[in-house]
C-alpha cells in the first residue's frame, strides 16, 4: 500500500512557475512508477507526466513537454512535477498516482495502470 499527498498547487499568472510535490507514505516507494494526471472540470483526466522506477525514464504529454520536469528523490519518498511557462490552458486538478510494475510507453500515460491515487492539488493559471 502506498498514500498518496499532493501540495504546491495555487494561483499564478500566466508564464508563471509552481513546483508541485507528492510525498509517499508506505513500503517500496522507490519500486512504483510515479504519474502526474490533471483533470480540468468537464473533462476526463489526462495524462501529464510519468516516471519509471528503474530507469528514471520519463515521459511527457505533448502539451506540456519542455515546460514541465517531472523527477523524484527515492530518498525523501517525494515525486516532483515543476510546471514553467504556466497556461491558462494549465488549470486543472493535478494528482499523483502510483503504479507498480514494467511499462511500454503507452501503458504508462494510462489511468487504469495506477492503483493508488492521491488526492489532488488546485493549479489555477490566470490569463
Amino acid at each position: 500500500q502506498v498514500q498518496l499527498v499532493e501540495s504546491g498547487g495555487g494561483l499564478v499568472q500566466a508564464g508563471g512557475s509552481l513546483r508541485l510535490s507528492c510525498a509517499a507514505s508506505g513500503r517500496a516507494f522507490s519500486k512504483y512508477n510515479i504519474g502526474w494526471f490533471r483533470q480540468a472540470p468537464g473533462k476526463e483526466r489526462e495524462f501529464v507526466a510519468a516516471i519509471r522506477w528503474s530507469t528514471d525514464r520519463t515521459s511527457y504529454a505533448d502539451s506540456v513537454k519542455g515546460r514541465f520536469t517531472i523527477s523524484r528523490d527515492n530518498a525523501k519518498n517525494t515525486a516532483f512535477l515543476q510546471m514553467n511557462s504556466l497556461k491558462p490552458d494549465d488549470t486543472a486538478v493535478y494528482a499523483c498516482a502510483a503504479a507498480f510494475g514494467p511499462f511500454d510507453e503507452s501503458s504508462i500515460r494510462a489511468v487504469r495502470e495506477y492503483q493508488y491515487w492521491g488526492q489532488g492539488t488546485q493549479v489555477t493559471v490566470s490569463s
